[in-house]
C-alpha cells in the first residue's frame, strides 16, 4: 500500500466539505416518499425468492428476476458467468453518460446466508412480513398497505436478506428510478454489479472479474452493504476485514459408546474439541495462536484520528445486547475491529435437548471464522491455526482418518479450509474520490456523516483490487445496525431503505 500523505483528519474533512455542493436533486426524497408503496411491493417480491448460493435453481431464479428488474429500468442487463458454469452468476447493468469522465461501479450482492427456518420467530425466511416495530419490542404484524394507506418509516420488514444485502440491490435500482423520474443525469458512467455468492466467500468472483476486466474498469467501486452507525447516523467506510472459514473435526471411538460403560476411559471428542478451542484465546479474548497479530499493518494518522473521532457507543451496546463484560481488556469495539479475530461459528457433537443421548460421540466439529485486517494473509492465518492444533499434540489431516491412523494416534484433527477466503482491503481516506463520496452523502443529511477507516464485517474487496489493479473501493452502508443479519429474524427498518436511496442518488450525481 503506498504511503498516505500525512494530514490531520480535520484537514481531510475540510477538503471534503470544500467540494462543490452535490448535484443532488431535492426531488429524490420526494420521489421516494411518493413511491414507497411501489418500492415496497417490488422489494417483497424479490425477498420471496430463496437466495442461498448453494441452492443453484433458486439463485438462478434470483438472477433472472434481477435481469427483468434492470431491463424495466433500461440498464441493458446481462449475466456474468464464472469459468465454472455451475457457479452463481453476477448480474451486470449500466447507465452510460455521454461526456462523462468518471466511471463508478455500484456493487451489492443478492445471495444470503443459509438459515434454519425453525428458529425464526416472526415468519419463514422467504415469506416477507411487516411488523410495526422490532419483534422483541412488541412489534405486531402489519398487512402490506394499499396505495391509499400510509407507511410508517419505523416499520420493520422481516425476511432473509432484507438487510444483507438485497437492501443494497433495491436501493441502487430505486435510485436509478428516482433520477430518471426527475430528469436528472448521473455525473459518472454507472456500472451496476450484483454478486451471487458473497455469503459463500466469493469463490468464483475472481474468475468473473478476470473474464470481464475491460467491461468492469472504473475509477471506483461503491459497495452498498453493511449497517449505519449504531446511533443511526450515516457513515462512509473505507476498508473492510478479510475472512476465511475453517472446519475443525476431532475424533473419538469409531462408534458411539454407552457413557456409563465407557465413560472415564474412552476419550470424548466433544470435550477434547472444547479444550482445544479454549486454548486458542485467553479470558480477555486475545488470540493465543503464535503469530496471530505479527503482520498487522498499523492504521495511518488520518485513519487513527478518524477512529478517535467516532462517537463512543459501547455502553449503549452493552445495555442493548445484555453484555456485562465485553472482551478486549478495556479496548473499545472501534479499536477491536481493527485487529484480527477468531470466532466459533458453531459446534456440533452428539445431540442436545430431545436428541440428547447418554453416549460418547464419535466426533465433534466446529466451524471457525477468522477475520483479518490489512497485513494478514488468509492462507497464512489458516496455516497458523493448523500449526497451533498440531502443537497441541494432534495429527492434523485434510481428510477423515483411516482405521490405522485412529489406532496409532491418540489425538487426530481434520482441518478443512473452506473455499472463498480473501484478505482485508483499505482505501486511503484523503483521496479525491474518497472526499467526494463523503461530501455527497453528507449532502443528504444535517447530521454528521462518519468517516470510518474500516468496517468490522468482511467483503471481497481485495479480490476486486487484485483482479482490477487500481480499482478503489468505498463502502456505503445503509441498513439499521440492529438488523439481525446472518441470523434468524433478519429485518430492515424502512426509513433506512428510504435514506439509502437518497444517499446512492447523491453519489450517482456528485460533482466531478
Amino acid at each position: 500500500m503506498p504511503m498516505m500523505r500525512r494530514v490531520s483528519l480535520a484537514a481531510a474533512l475540510s477538503l471534503a466539505l470544500a467540494l462543490p455542493a452535490a448535484a443532488q436533486t431535492p426531488s429524490v426524497r420526494e420521489w421516494t416518499r411518493a413511491n414507497e408503496h411501489a418500492i415496497l411491493r417490488e422489494y417483497v417480491d424479490l425477498l420471496a425468492i430463496p437466495n442461498v448460493a448453494s441452492d443453484r435453481a433458486n439463485i438462478r431464479r434470483n438472477a433472472a428476476h434481477l435481469v427483468a428488474m434492470m431491463e424495466r429500468r433500461g440498464l441493458r442487463p446481462r449475466l456474468m458467468e464464472a469459468a465454472d458454469s455451475t457457479a452463481p452468476p453476477s448480474v451486470y447493468g449500466e447507465w452510460m453518460v455521454p461526456g462523462a469522465t468518471r466511471t463508478l461501479v455500484l456493487y451489492a450482492h443478492y445471495d444470503g446466508q443459509p438459515t434454519d427456518s425453525s428458529k425464526w420467530t416472526v415468519t419463514h425466511p422467504w415469506r416477507p412480513v411487516l411488523l410495526s416495530a422490532r419483534a422483541d419490542r412488541g412489534g405486531r404484524p402489519v398487512p402490506l398497505p394499499a396505495a391509499s394507506q400510509p407507511i410508517d418509516p419505523e416499520w420493520r420488514l422481516y425476511a432473509r436478506s432484507s438487510s444483507d444485502d438485497k437492501a443494497g440491490v433495491m436501493a441502487i435500482l430505486s435510485a436509478v428510478d428516482a433520477l430518471r423520474a426527475s430528469g436528472a443525469t448521473p455525473t459518472s458512467n454507472l456500472k451496476i454489479f450484483f454478486e451471487g455468492e458473497e455469503e459463500a466467500g466469493s469463490p468464483h468472483l475472481t474468475s468473473i472479474l478476470a473474464r470481464n476486466a475491460g467491461l468492469l474498469a472504473a475509477d471506483a467501486w461503491v459497495i452498498v452493504d453493511g449497517p449505519v452507525h449504531q446511533n443511526g447516523n450515516k457513515q462512509v467506510v473505507f476498508g473492510v476485514r478479510g475472512d476465511v472459514n475453517v472446519e475443525v473435526t476431532v475424533y473419538g471411538p469409531v462408534r458411539p459408546l454407552h457413557s456409563g460403560h465407557y465413560g472415564n476411559w474412552a476419550p470424548n471428542p466433544a470435550m477434547r474439541l472444547a479444550q482445544l478451542l479454549a486454548a486458542m484465546k485467553n479470558d480477555d479474548g486475545r488470540v493465543l495462536i503464535p503469530g496471530w497479530y505479527d503482520d498487522v499493518e498499523p492504521l495511518g494518522s488520518v485513519e487513527t484520528q478518524a477512529m478517535r473521532a467516532l462517537p463512543a457507543y459501547d455502553q449503549q451496546l452493552r445495555t442493548e445486547l445484555g453484555i456485562a463484560a465485553p472482551e478486549g481488556a478495556g479496548r473499545t469495539l472501534t479499536e477491536l475491529i481493527a485487529q484480527p479475530s477468531l470466532n466459533v461459528n458453531g459446534f456440533e457433537s452428539g445431540g442436545i435437548t430431545a436428541g440428547a443421548r447418554n453416549v460418547i460421540p464419535t466426533e465433534a466439529t466446529a466451524v471457525l471464522d477468522l477475520r483479518l485486517v490489512r497485513g494478514n494473509d488468509h492462507r497464512r492465518q489458516a496455516q497458523r491455526l493448523a500449526d497451533f492444533i498440531r502443537a497441541q499434540g494432534y495429527l492434523v489431516l485434510d481428510r477423515a482418518p483411516t482405521a490405522d491412523e485412529r489406532r496409532a494416534h491418540a489425538r487426530i484433527a481434520r482441518v478443512i479450509v473452506r473455499p472463498g477466503g480473501y484478505n482485508a482491503e483499505r482505501t486511503p481516506m484523503d483521496l479525491p474520490i474518497s472526499r467526494a463520496v463523503l461530501r455527497a452523502v453528507q449532502s443528504t443529511t444535517g447530521d454528521p456523516v462518519y468517516a470510518v477507516p474500516t468496517l468490522g464485517g468482511s467483503l471481497p474487496l481485495s479480490l476486486i483490487s487484485e483482479a482490477l489493479p487500481g480499482a478503489r473501493t468505498i463502502t456505503l452502508p445503509i441498513v439499521n445496525h440492529d438488523n439481525n443479519q446472518h441470523a434468524e429474524d433478519e429485518n430492515l427498518r424502512l426509513q433506512n431503505l428510504w435514506d439509502g436511496i437518497e444517499s446512492i442518488a447523491a453519489v450517482m450525481t456528485m460533482p466531478r
